[in-house]
């Protein structure tokens, strides 16, 4: 046990503890979410999401904003062709820019950033440069509505 333990910093652990504190059963993840960041001393969040999540994103930030400051940046930042960002000749419009999502909100000064429904692999490449810890809200999932686990658990 004492190995396993060494995996974790200070830091890591006062986060463990905030997690095992912000459990609330029968309550929502936002809700836990919220409590999470309080426990853990955070005044600002970052919300990365898909540009297609917009409006809902807008009312996450809505629900942060009474404990929070709170920063939103879409997945079209910067609006970088993505023939330019995939050095190709395709028309395929404005890419999107994970590494740009997670820079912006470096630049806020957040301290915990929610991933919001962006891609798979775009969504990888987001919380790779996050430079403050992240957590996924959302999924994208196409198919099912980006309710994945529900439709999934029905097969």
């Amino acid at each position: 046990m004492e190995a396993q333990k060494k995996l974790y910093t200070e830091k890591d652990l006062k986060l463990m503890r905030a997690a095992e504190d912000s459990l609330l059963m029968g309550k929502n993840r936002v809700e836990e979410l919220k409590l999470y960041a309080v426990k853990s001393g955070i005044k600002k969040i970052g919300i990365a999401h898909c540009v297609g999540m917009t409006r809902e994103a807008l009312i996450l930030k809505e629900r942060l904003s009474d404990q929070f400051e709170v920063y939103t940046v879409d997945c079209k930042y910067g609006k970088v062709p993505a023939s330019y960002m995939l050095d190709d000749e395709s028309e395929r419009g404005t890419s999107c820019n994970p590494a740009g999502q997670a820079d912006f909100l470096a630049q806020n000064d957040t301290e915990l950033n929610i991933s919001f429904g962006l891609c798979v692999g775009h969504d990888i490449i987001f919380n790779m440069k996050s430079k403050a810890p992240t957590t996924t809200l959302v999924v994208k999932d196409r198919e099912h509505k980006n309710n994945t686990f529900q439709e999934f658990s029905k097969k």
